[in-house]
């Protein structure tokens, strides 16, 4: 890395922002701003027509019956656990390489998470080792499964389609159903994902939850998200829950939350669905060219690319590269103008805040290195050809 004594404090001539927002706003403004117009003359803000018909385009994108749009990425996971009644005395299993937000609802519920690790290649959890943990550290106990060292019901399992890319159903469903566990999807970085059978992220489990914060692939004004499934009635469950559990209104025979989405975001995200397909187009695209770029520059052997999993539709949230020195590969990229991103940089086992789940460093080794080797580089729609080649240029100079 002899290259880091060469950098300098000068602005770089060339930059390349991890994401551009701006660029996608103008080629989208004359179709939000009559409708935000609309909104504001209208006085109807929550919870409108436009929500509803968000409602079903969404659904029908994700090959769903029912969607449910609410508040944030993050409340459509406590929703969907509040919904199977998860609460104190249970258990959810889920991967320790993610959001924060996976693990920290289940907390919120009251439930303790369960932690499995990863897969090397795909960064999603590994459902060997989700079968080994439900095989030899629980056992049944009437209709409930019981983890014998906490003596905790094990209600729920929550894998993440990470990056864009599903986690292995083919062979998590079925642990799901043997187990007797409700699926819960984080699907928050894959709305249009599939997986190798055509089966859309989302559309799988009990329940999908999507996030569209303003960084996802499909991007509100704030905070938004949504619940997806094909049970008719657990969707009206949840439309009860998010609304204080009330129904008829002031009447409340759940105790539910302020889940609401509001018909600004629910209005802007509908003119965006319409373009996500191009612009998943797009993102693809420029995978490809990453990758042709890094083989022309003889980087494969130093670095690794994110895999794809044969027959999926990575919809690439994010480009994620295994980069050895990878923290001074960062801050070398930022004095060269170049955004990147590490996701995610202390897995959740290890965070502070769940000490009292015992957890300790080596639990989870594969999880572990990832959030040593992680990091991520701009991929979003409108990145230029020439803009990527400058991103491979500059991670060559590091290794040169």
């Amino acid at each position: 890395m002899s290259q880091l004594a060469n950098s300098t404090n000068r602005s770089p001539a060339v930059t390349v922002p991890l994401l551009d927002l701006k660029t996608q706003y103008q080629t989208l403004e004359a179709d939000i701003i009559p409708i935000l117009r609309n909104i504001c003359a209208d006085q109807q803000f929550i919870l409108g027509r436009y929500v509803i018909d968000f409602e079903k385009a969404a659904a029908e994108y994700c090959n769903c019956a029912h969607a449910v749009g609410v508040s944030s990425g993050t409340d459509a996971l406590l929703l969907a656990l509040m919904s199977f009644g998860v609460g104190a005395g249970d258990e959810v299993i889920t991967t320790p390489f993610t959001f924060f937000a996976t693990a920290g609802t289940i907390a919120r519920s009251g439930a303790r998470p369960l932690f499995c690790d990863i897969e090397a290649g795909s960064f999603n959890i590994d459902p060997a080792a989700v079968r080994a943990f439900l095989q030899q550290r629980c056992e049944r106990r009437g209709a409930e499964l019981i983890n014998r060292s906490s003596g905790a019901r094990v209600r729920a399992l929550m894998p993440v389609h990470l990056y864009g890319q599903c986690a292995d159903m083919s062979a998590l469903l079925p642990l799901a159903r043997e187990f007797g566990l409700k699926l819960i999807e984080d699907a928050a970085q894959a709305i249009g994902a599939d997986d190798a059978d055509g089966r859309r992220a989302g559309s799988m489990g009990d329940v999908g939850c999507l996030s569209f914060f303003p960084t996802k692939n499909l991007g509100a004004f704030g905070d938004a998200g949504m619940c997806t499934t094909q049970d008719a009635a657990l969707a009206e469950h949840m439309r009860v829950l998010r609304v204080h559990g009330g129904k008829p209104k002031y009447f409340h025979p759940f105790i539910g939350g302020n889940f609401r989405l509001d018909e600004i975001q629910a209005a802007v995200l509908g003119v965006k669905l319409r373009k996500l397909d191009s612009w998943t187009a797009a993102r693809q695209r420029n995978a490809g060219t990453y990758d042709a770029a890094f083989a022309r520059a003889g980087l494969v052997g130093q670095i690794q690319l994110p895999p794809v999993t044969r027959g999926y539709r990575h919809t690439w949230n994010q480009y994620v590269i295994r980069a050895p020195h990878r923290d001074a590969l960062k801050a070398f990229l930022g004095e060269h103008g170049v955004g990147s991103e590490i996701y995610y940089p202390v897995p959740l086992h290890l965070q502070q805040c769940f000490a009292y789940l015992g957890y300790a460093e080596n639990d989870f080794p594969v999880a572990e290195r990832a959030a040593r080797e992680c990091l991520a580089l701009p991929i979003y729609p409108e990145l230029e050809a020439q803009q990527q080649q400058y991103v491979v240029d500059r991670i060559a100079a590091f290794y040169g």
